[in-house]
């Protein structure tokens, strides 16, 4: 039995663009990436990471929706 490898989607697959323009508004407004994180949670999101890629999740399932670009690395 082989063991499964995690493969993040490619960038913005499936984010709607709603989604990213509230990940990006929210980053903007905070101070540091746990602040982030945290405000994202209170929208029903969180972001995890995955062999350097941030996926972002929707809560409360964790159900993965997409990947984030680069530029909130």
């Amino acid at each position: 039995m082989t063991p499964e490898f995690h493969q993040p989607q490619a960038a913005n697959s499936n984010l709607e663009p709603y989604v990213l323009d509230l990940i990006r508004e929210e980053r903007e407004k905070a101070l540091s990436p746990r602040e982030w994180q945290f405000r994202l949670r209170g929208y029903g999101y969180a972001i995890k990471q995955i062999d350097g890629a941030q996926i972002v999740t929707r809560l409360p399932k964790c159900i993965e929706i997409g990947v984030l670009p680069p530029e909130f690395a």
